[in-house]
């Protein structure tokens, strides 16, 4: 072991870490890997000592991390549903009780020879005291007395030394009166002989001369089911074995009776199921009862009917009783106080007995037993709590209570213990009560259970099992002393999540809190609302319970009381939430209760998550209620709810978003007045198209299908207009169909990677079996220029889960595809739509119709799909509505192309290195599996091919699920019908009224899980932390070892220490600064490459469409968990997880960071360098596909602030924890912005623009002067501009033609010009070694120190015979070590570092 100092926000601490392999593996990102390695390292590097390592640096705790909320790193959906037993489906009563006493008072049975003296109480009453008729009678009246105490309202038959007739007359007409429910027969066989094995007790005859036997089978049938048997009588166990028998045996009659109707048993009356019979039986089949004169005859009925009584008495028969002085059976009769008042003695214990047995119950038997016997029927109840006594009491006098259904000994738990203690207690001050008068002081038995209760919530660990008080917290919430300490630990153990939730309504706990919502004690205000919002997150049925016993206006007044706390007030508002979630009368109820004014009223509130839920609970009380809505419309309800469209938490915009979805989405008649509400409401939801949150995107298209729901009629006739247009943009180009041998399956497909929808969590890497990294390896080595078409990662189709939700009905042949949806949105941006309509026609339907077009386009898979249901829903409407005939022959009636004539499961591969090329099937841009070809092996006709009319962009078409095109015509006849299995759904799958992100539920999650519990990241010993404390370790390592290199100064930089084959052409480079791990993009892809050990990582699919590039690539939280963003040159964002280790990369965000790029050349016409930028353009668009700066980003992790510019005329800032643009600085010019450079310390952003001029701008003053300064001594597109980080730092700026000039931050002139090679294609600087490295389109490097002395010349690749380096395409320095990583034209990636003496 080895012991190191870490200093966290706590001060030093001490971490240990084993060199033993078991704890390595700690970390969850790429890290995992170089974790061995690196820990290694730093145990046994003589480089390092205790003082360096105590010098950890602190910063990097101090650092906000971004992307890493919930929303990024879960499924935004709601738990699923644990199985909810507690509630009893079926309540019994016990409605009538049978007493047959068969004691024949003075003659005993012959089968029984009794002691002498002998136990002869029955019914606390000697029989041999009075007359023997007066002793039946009375003690067949203390009987029923006995069982009123348990269960009042049953009706009560005696039958006392009956006959056979008597039983069967008075068992027949209690099941007639009681139909369904329970019946009890108390069975007392002291004066007849013992049961037989045959299965039969004993009655008499009419005149008292003879025993006639009863047979239970007889029995069975006159009793019917359910009922429940009581036998006290010696030999009981043999009923129990008997009645088990018959039992089955009328099982197997019914069996054969359903068979076959001809059976002669089928012809007889059915007899009843024994199912639902319970026994209790005295003893076991081979037992006689105790004769202990010092206990009574009837022992076992004793203990289920008087069970206190019998519990003293046996409590001072035993030998511990001496203890306690002065109790004798006497003074037990005096206890003062009734059984039903829990203030007195007798009250006290009966109140600590029934916990005790409920807690020993809930403990051992199995949980749907104890729901069946000790919740279902309170008699029932009662009587099994006191079989656990007469079990604990009949056992110490060797006999065995038997039941049916048996339960586990309970005899020896440990809970009798705390019983004899109470007894203890109690009795001890019985002589001075009754004799001097004094005070009864009660029990300490609750507070110590609650003791124990809370010792376990403090000290326990996970996965335990659970507390065995919860049964006695229960019981304790019926008392005013200790309720509230009760509740708060209820509260604390609900906390603990949905099982511990479970557990409690399991145990029983649901009538108790839904009574205390009566009291208006207001110090239980907010434990109630604390378990009710722990209670309904788990099980939302309670709504209706809640509704029917007023509880809701305890949460209303909750909600409307200032002086609560907003964490109490976001609870209440959550219970009433899920009270009107699609429930009308839940929904009626709060309307009543003012629910929206009380609302509405906290819609400004501070509280993030009372504000959220403020917004989903309106959101959902006028959900398909009129009356909400309007009472809303009064209140302007929608007008107040604008105000959190632009909340900085995503979650509360996604709520408002939600709201107004539900708002708009109504199902009731409209009146002009609520269609310009509807528009008003669209039209402030279309704003936020372009916001920074996927859910919040999310939750808007499934808000504006609300409104197209409502208004389909005039959403199909503005989508037939755009179809309209549409096709007239349509322009053929040359007829380049695929041949049938471009068709390659996927398993023979190459090894690239694939784009996956986000949440389907399929395998995203790509495959990398040494027969597929060759194939792809021939495909990619193949001339840029005319060479054979390349496989692209771009253009292989995708196929998702939503095939069937978006497949085409059987009957249909029109659905729109990306490619058209897309020429649509494109089209729709470049003419006058609303004049193609007419004046008369409501534009906001246009809009809204743009918006989803937009949103179709999303970079993030999830939003893009569900606005293509949208969209197709409507498109299908709309044709069908149009033509309402079935056109046949396709071939002359349409231009449209068919489904792909291969066979299902085939993709289609297109070229990758050709102009953009749209597909001649639909199928390669489908969701649906492609359909088979057409009879007799035709091709079917095929439209040729269109080049879209934008400046030679192809549509999007490889991120979102695709379906057949609108145009297109299926495969006419028969062969439609073969396709019916394909979408049973019919058009009703795609979309429908209730479309959801299921956002709403999600939320709900936080009150399930434990919110009182410390997060892992801040539990100083939770393995996340001590990975962080690694981490962070390894970073101070990593920034003091390269200081050390770099203070020394770096004479030559040109060991190389890797190289590889990229498996695209090298467009953008990025070191991790911690890990020895590097990103490398293509046009379309991401590869991951270990430097180290010279191996690949990963390579994936970035998701972007294919007349796109990736132009920047940047680590976000690169010193702890980190991300990766990528930017394309269409504006679109996309950060990664998971990637460069053994897991699949997940997409955690994406969205639009800039609209309206403008692609612009390199180059500037009237400058001398003409010729020279333009060969340095064409060098540049061969490598990275085409011109234009495209997207230029710049990160700053101490804010969370992301600069974002490129082809337009603005430098956009997203904040990254709101997720949303918070500035838009103008650039002042008319040419692109080619690079950007920003200072965190003093607000500044350095921009190179593409007319050679550098831009100095402060984001502190407003849009009009925050431009501080503009440098223009460059003639030419300046290739990097680097404002170094120090308070003095200057600003670095080099351009295509190879000048790097120096510029004071504060003088408008240049301090220093050093001149660089000319052709200019990549340049970079080291932000620590005052380095930097100019890559040329004439195949060299060269690397420059401050002075501008060229320290050195790389032009030829080490090995490989000396072969010359590519063009370079990019090139980038490590932010820490002297490495230097270049990607050239060649597809080569390599690495030089300086010499290894200094590293």
């Amino acid at each position: 072991m080895a012991r190191l100092f870490t200093v966290g926000p706590g001060g030093p601490k001490h971490v240990w870490f084993s060199s033993s392999p078991s704890n390595q593996g700690l970390s969850q990102t790429w890290d995992t890997r170089a974790l061995m390695k690196m820990d290694s390292e730093l145990l046994n590097s003589p480089a390092l000592c205790l003082a360096e390592e105590e010098e950890a640096d602190t910063s990097d705790w101090n650092l906000p991390l971004a992307f890493m909320k919930k929303r990024h790193s879960e499924k935004i959906e709601g738990s699923k549903a644990l199985a909810q037993s507690w509630r009893m489906k079926d309540r019994m009563k016990t409605v009538s009780v049978a007493l047959v006493l068969c004691l024949n008072v003075g003659v005993d049975p012959p089968d029984v020879v009794k002691t002498s003296p002998c136990a002869r109480l029955e019914c606390w009453i000697d029989p041999l005291s009075m007359s023997p008729q007066k002793a039946l009678e009375t003690i067949g009246a203390n009987l029923q007395k006995q069982y009123e105490n348990w269960q009042p309202r049953a009706r009560y038959k005696q039958s006392l030394d009956p006959t056979v007739d008597e039983v069967k007359k008075l068992c027949t007409s209690l099941r007639r009166n009681a139909k369904e429910e329970r019946v009890l027969f108390h069975y007392n066989g002291h004066g007849v002989p013992r049961p037989t094995v045959n299965g039969e007790i004993w009655v008499f005859n009419k005149n008292y001369t003879q025993y006639i036997p009863l047979s239970v089978y007889d029995l069975q049938t006159w009793m019917g089911s359910p009922s429940i048997f009581v036998y006290d009588c010696s030999n009981a166990g043999i009923i129990v074995k008997s009645f088990k028998q018959f039992a089955l045996q009328r099982e197997q009659e019914l069996e054969v009776a359903a068979i076959n109707p001809n059976h002669p048993l089928a012809q007889m009356p059915l007899p009843p199921s024994m199912k639902n019979c319970i026994q209790l039986a005295a003893c076991e089949a081979s037992e006689l009862l105790p004769m202990n004169p010092d206990l009574p005859a009837d022992l076992f009925t004793s203990c289920l009917t008087t069970p206190i009584k019998i519990a003293l008495r046996w409590f001072c028969m035993q030998k511990s009783a001496k203890l306690v002085p002065g109790v004798t059976l006497d003074l037990i009769e005096k206890i003062p106080g009734r059984l039903n008042d829990r203030r007195t003695p007798l009250g006290e214990l009966n109140w600590i007995f029934t916990a005790i047995t409920d807690t020993i119950a809930w403990n051992v038997l199995p949980r749907d037993l104890f729901q069946k016997l000790f919740r279902q029927d309170l008699l029932v109840a009662s009587l099994f709590r006191n079989f656990l006594l007469a079990e604990r009491i009949m056992r110490s006098y060797n006999c065995t209570p038997v039941s049916s259904p048996r339960l586990p000994p309970t005899y020896m738990h440990a809970m009798w213990q705390a019983w004899d203690l109470a007894v203890d207690i109690c009795l001890s001050q019985l002589p001075t009560i009754i004799e001097e008068g004094t005070a009864f002081r009660h029990s300490p038995f609750f507070a110590e259970q609650l003791t124990a209760f809370q010792v376990w919530l403090t000290m326990g660990v996970e996965n335990r099992n659970p507390p065995e008080q919860l049964p006695i917290v229960l019981q304790v919430l019926l008392s005013q002393v200790h309720r509230l300490r009760a509740l708060d630990l209820l509260g604390r153990f609900l906390d603990l999540g949905p099982w511990a939730v479970s557990l409690a309504l399991s145990v029983g706990i649901f009538p108790y809190v839904l009574k205390l919502l009566q009291s208006s004690a207001r110090e239980l205000r907010p434990l109630l609302v604390f378990i009710w919002a722990k209670i309904l997150a788990v099980d939302s049925s309670c709504q209706a319970d809640l509704v029917k016993d007023n509880g809701h206006k305890y949460f209303l007044s909750v909600l409307a009381d200032p002086y609560m706390p907003a964490e109490h007030r976001t609870m209440a508002v959550f219970i009433l939430a899920v009270i009107v979630n699609s429930y009308t009368t839940g929904q009626e109820a709060c309307l009543q209760g003012n629910l929206i004014a009380i609302c509405l009223e906290q819609l400004s509130d501070p509280h993030p998550l009372l504000r959220q839920w403020v917004a989903i609970c309106l959101g959902r009380i006028w959900q398909n209620f009129d009356s909400a809505r309007w009472c809303g419309v009064r209140d302007s309800a929608h007008e107040k709810l604008y105000s959190l469209l632009s909340d900085p938490i995503p979650e509360v915009r996604c709520a408002a978003v939600f709201a107004l979805g539900t708002f708009v989405g109504n199902s009731a008649e409209r009146t002009d007045h609520s269609t310009t509400i509807d528009h008003n409401v669209a039209m402030m939801l279309a704003q936020l198209i372009n916001d920074g949150s996927p859910v919040v995107r999310k939750e808007l298209v499934v808000a504006l299908s609300h409104l197209v729901v409502q208004y389909e009629s005039n959403f199909c006739t503005v989508a037939l207009q755009f179809m309209e247009e549409e096709k007239n943009y349509a322009v053929p180009s040359p007829a380049n169909t695929l041949e049938p041998c471009n068709l390659t399956p996927v398993r023979d497909s190459p090894a690239i990677p694939r784009l996956r929808s986000v949440n389907s969590y399929t395998n995203i890497r790509a495959a990398t079996t040494a027969r597929n990294l060759n194939k792809s390896l021939q495909n990619l080595n193949l001339n840029e220029e005319g060479g054979p078409v390349t496989f692209s990662p771009g253009n292989l189709s995708t196929s998702s889960s939503a095939s069937s939700t978006l497949g085409s009905p059987d009957n249909d042949e029109y659905i729109l595809s990306f490619e058209t949806i897309d020429k649509m949105r494109r089209v729709s941006s470049y003419s006058s739509l609303n004049s193609l309509i007419g004046v008369s026609f409501n534009s906001v339907y246009t809009q809204i119709w743009r918006v989803l077009l937009h949103l179709a386009a999303d970079p993030f898979p999830e939003v893009s799909d569900l606005s293509m249901k949208v969209l197709n829903s409507i498109a299908y409407k709309a044709t069908m509505n149009a033509r309402p005939q079935r056109i046949l022959d396709s071939g002359s009636l349409t231009q449209s192309a068919p489904a792909s004539p291969t066979s299902k499961g085939a993709h289609i591969h297109q070229a990758g290195g050709s102009p953009p090329m749209p597909s001649a099937s639909s199928s390669s841009l489908t969701n649906e599996v492609p359909k088979p070809p057409t009879r007799g092996g035709e091709q079917p006709p095929m439209r040729p091919p269109y080049t879209p009319t934008l400046g030679g962009q192809a549509p999007h078409s490889h991120q979102f699920p695709r379906t057949r095109k609108m145009f297109d015509k299926g495969p006419s006849g028969s062969e439609q019908a073969g396709d019916d299995a394909d979408d049973p759904g019919g058009h009703k799958a795609y979309m429908n009224a209730n479309l959801s992100t299921g956002l709403c539920d999600w939320s709900a999650k936080y009150f399930a899980q434990p919110v009182m519990k410390i997060p892992e990241e801040h539990d100083v010993e939770s393995q996340v932390r001590k990975e962080r404390e690694w981490r962070f370790l390894r970073n101070a390592r990593v920034r003091k070892q390269s200081q050390r290199i770099t203070q020394r100064g770096v004479t030559r930089l040109d060991d190389q220490i890797f190289i590889n084959r990229n498996p695209g052409v090298p467009s953008v480079v990025k070191f991790h600064p911690f890990n020895p791990c590097i990103a490398v993009a293509d046009k379309d892809s991401i590869c991951f490459w270990d430097w180290e050990k010279a191996e690949r990582l990963d390579y994936f699919y970035n998701g972007n469409p294919r007349y796109t590039r990736i132009t920047a690539m940047e680590y976000l939280n690169g010193h702890d968990y980190s991300l990766l963003l990528t930017a394309t040159d269409d504006g679109a964002l996309r950060i990664w997880k998971n990637f460069a280790d053994q897991r699949n990369p997940e997409m955690v965000t994406a969205w639009q960071g800039l609209s309206d790029m403008l692609p612009t050349t390199r180059g500037q016409p009237s400058s001398s360098a003409h010729s020279l930028a333009r060969r340095v353009s064409i060098c540049l668009d061969r490598s990275k596909g085409q011109g234009g700066a495209g997207m230029v980003v710049d990160w700053e992790q101490e804010t969370g602030l992301l600069m974002t510019s490129g082809d337009v005329r603005v430098i956009r800032i997203w904040d990254t924890e709101r997720e949303m643009k918070v500035q838009d600085i103008p650039t002042g010019a008319d040419s692109c912005v080619t690079c950007l450079s920003c200072d965190s310390q003093r607000s500044l952003i350095a921009a190179g623009l593409g007319d050679g001029s550098v831009r100095l701008y402060d984001r502190r003053m407003g849009a009009n002067e925050c431009r501080v300064m503009t440098y223009r001594e460059h003639s030419s597109w300046v290739v990097k501009a680097h404002l170094q980080k120090q308070t003095d730092g200057k600003i670095i700026s080099v351009s295509v033609d190879g000048d790097v000039r120096f510029f004071e931050l504060r003088s408008p002139d240049s301090v220093n010009v050093l001149q660089t090679v000319k052709g200019l294609t990549a340049l970079d600087i080291h932000p620590q070694a005052n380095l930097f490295a100019c890559g040329s389109m004439n195949q060299f490097i060269a690397v420059y120190n401050s002075n501008g002395d060229v320290i050195s010349n790389i032009k030829y690749y080490d090995g490989f015979m000396g072969q010359r380096i590519g063009a370079i395409s990019c090139l980038a320095f490590h932010p820490y070590w002297p490495h230097l990583a270049v990607g050239s034209n060649d597809y080569y990636m390599s690495i030089y570092s300086a010499e290894k003496r200094l590293r």
